[in-house]
């Protein structure tokens, strides 16, 4: 096993991350239970509060810059009130924004949660409302995407696709990114929702057991797992498997069970994968090895499934969950 510690604290911060992908802003919608309609038998919110997080390929930089990497993201925002939030809420995170596209025509992919409850009692989700873009990505604004993707990948230490099947994580640039991290020889690690088949030839890629079933069936066992990842030509595949942990496929090597870290029932999983791709992404630009950046991408994704919301793990709760797992102390100061 790798030094950790040393790696969080000091090649972390050393690393570019290029995020290229499907923005989503993930909104909270936070009320109190008023009382019972005279419409309809249903319950009267009054509204509290209306908060704005990132989320998918968003929330993978989020998470690249909270464990203190350089997160630098590629994607499109409408010229709307929710793709602002979202932005400032990305410069709040400290994730480099100048490469994100402003689509005039386009709008901000939203996924809006109405949280409900009683006056001082825990707020449930009560329903998801999704506002997708409706609008083509045409070809201007797939060419703008491509040209910011260039001018953001100088110098970079890795790259993350992150597509949630929304148009930004296409073909073509799928394509420039396998072409230059084969240039540059860095990672290029794949998170997508469902077309996973269609990005090979990259480094690594992160499903988890869902996504896997929508490929091989829901009874796929190890083997099925060695020839995925032999077909997509890839080095290794790490399948996240909730409160079973992960299954670590590696070339030419025995596939890797690890055990989940910390409690076995999560408080919320939104956003676990954003986490585990942004850890895992940056310990093997950080040149742990598969087995090790798995390991620490499993902290990661640990922490994260005990928090409400689209939340971060950062760098402190990465190496104390660390210093727990292994019965050390780590000074995080």
């Amino acid at each position: 096993m790798s030094d950790f510690t040393q790696t969080i604290r000091v090649e972390f911060p050393k690393r570019k991350i290029v995020i290229v992908g499907d923005l989503v802003a993930d909104q909270f919608l936070h009320g109190t239970i008023a009382r019972v309609s005279r419409e309809a038998p249903v319950f009267i919110l009054r509204h509290d509060e209306t908060e704005t997080r990132a989320g998918g390929a968003a929330n993978a930089a989020v998470n690249v810059a909270a464990l203190g990497g350089k997160a630098v993201l590629v994607g499109i925002v409408g010229n709307d009130a929710n793709g602002a939030s979202l932005l400032k809420n990305l410069a709040e995170s400290g994730v480099d924004c100048r490469n994100i596209v402003t689509g005039e025509r386009f709008r901000t992919t939203t996924k809006l949660r109405v949280l409900a409850g009683q006056q001082h009692a825990p707020r449930q989700q009560v329903i998801r409302i999704d506002y997708e873009n409706g609008a083509e990505i045409d070809t201007e604004l797939t060419e703008k995407l491509k040209e910011n993707f260039l001018v953001a990948v100088e110098n970079t230490d890795a790259v993350i696709i992150s597509d949630y099947n929304y148009g930004a994580a296409n073909r073509e640039i799928a394509e420039l990114a396998a072409r230059i991290a084969s240039e540059k020889q860095i990672p290029l690690i794949i998170d997508s929702r469902f077309r996973l088949k269609e990005f090979t030839g990259a480094t690594s890629a992160t499903p988890n057991q869902e996504e896997v079933e929508q490929i091989l069936g829901a009874n796929f066992g190890d083997e099925d797992c060695i020839k995925l990842c032999e077909n997509l030509g890839y080095q290794s595949l790490l399948v996240t498997c909730g409160n079973k942990g992960m299954l670590l496929i590696e070339k030419d090597k025995l596939p890797v069970r690890i055990e989940a870290v910390g409690a076995k029932e999560p408080v919320d999983v939104t956003g676990a994968g954003d986490t585990v791709i942004a850890a895992y992404t940056l310990s093997l630009a950080s040149g742990l090895s598969f087995f090790d950046s798995a390991h620490l991408a499993n902290h990661a994704g640990g922490i994260v499934v005990m928090k409400k919301g689209t939340v971060a793990a950062s760098a402190a709760e990465v190496l104390a969950s660390v210093e727990q797992q292994n019965g050390t102390r780590i000074n995080t100061n």
